[in-house]
């Protein structure tokens, strides 16, 4: 790769979860995940991570049907923003500008080329906890909630895609995405793809949708600080009677440790360990995975369950059996 790739997007800042039962969302994200509550605006609430320095991390809105509405982009400064906005429009995605949400400045809207919405801005109010509730370190944004997961901050979002070679050009081309890790099926034809935006290792994933639909989500993932919350979260989402799908194990690809769980909205949540793998390499070479390789399953732990290959929001009805390609 390219050592002056381009780094106009800091970083993957929110997303927005839809879910037909929006109070017991939010009560599964600030209970159970440790988020706190910021603002709310008719359907849609607000919650942050305790180590994020924005003002939120999820947008959570009540909706007919689970899945994930728009994402959000932090631009590297005003500048990155106007080129990635000539490289939207030129691409054909752009959506056009709109009013920021809480604490976010103008956005300009898009889709991938699948059809998810995205935002990128620059403009942004860093949280400032109120008086009363300050850190005891002034390095960090808000005290350690010590509640449920206490997830520190968004790690990535996992989406699943009709035409995953459509996004293995829309990401480098359009965002300025570099690939580090992707499966590769028997005719050449990426299944999967991990693409990252900074150091971290990987922020925006693709996995192919085994049903042939667009917009889908496969999940969005949390990083907790170590090994061991990851390990107290499987006990908290238990007796809390979350559905926890599988995990904790440890991936081949990209080496997270992980545990999987449904929010009651029937969106798939992945708890990570924060102290992921970063690419410093300025080229970097990405690392393909055949599907013979793949199909050996997790890095240890046990079996991937069928589930993970054909669970996604919206759900949708297909009568195919699912092709083990997810990660």
């Amino acid at each position: 790769m390219s050592p002056q790739r381009c780094r106009d997007i800091a970083h993957v800042s929110a997303v927005e979860l839809r879910t037909q039962v929006p109070a017991e969302t939010v009560d599964f994200f600030v209970r159970l995940m440790g988020l706190s509550e910021v603002a709310r605006d008719g359907s849609r609430t607000y919650l942050r991570t305790w180590d994020d320095y924005e003002r939120f991390t999820v947008c959570v809105v009540g909706a007919a049907d689970s899945g994930i509405g728009r994402t959000w982009l932090r631009a590297a400064g005003p500048e990155a923003l106007d080129r990635r906005v000539r490289a939207i429009e030129d691409a054909g995605l752009g959506l056009g500008w709109a009013d920021g949400e809480e604490g976010i400045g103008p956005t300009y809207r898009f889709t991938d080329t699948d059809g998810h919405e995205f935002g990128i801005y620059w403009e942004s109010d860093w949280y400032e906890a109120p008086e009363g509730q300050r850190p005891a370190l002034k390095n960090q944004a808000a005290p350690f909630p010590g509640r449920g997961a206490s997830v520190r901050r968004l790690d990535h979002v996992n989406y699943l895609a009709a035409d995953v070679p459509a996004v293995t050009a829309f990401l480098p081309g359009v965002l300025g995405a570099e690939l580090t890790e992707q499966i590769v099926m028997d005719d050449g034809v990426p299944s999967a793809v991990w693409y990252h935006v900074g150091d971290k290792s990987y922020d925006l994933v693709y996995t192919s949708d085994w049903t042939g639909s667009t917009g889908r989500l496969h999940h969005v993932a949390f990083a907790a600080d170590q090994r061991e919350d990851i390990l107290r979260a499987a006990d908290v989402m238990l007796e809390a009677g979350i559905h926890i799908e599988t995990g904790p194990h440890k991936h081949a690809i990209q080496q997270t440790f992980f545990l999987y769980v449904y929010e009651p909205g029937g969106n798939r949540i992945e708890l990570c360990n924060a102290g992921a793998r970063l690419v410093l390499a300025p080229d970097w070479r990405p690392i393909s995975w055949s599907r013979a390789e793949r199909a050996r399953g997790q890095a240890w732990g046990l079996k991937t369950i069928d589930s993970f290959h054909t669970h996604g929001t919206p759900p949708v009805d297909a009568a195919a059996d699912a092709p083990g390609t997810a990660r």
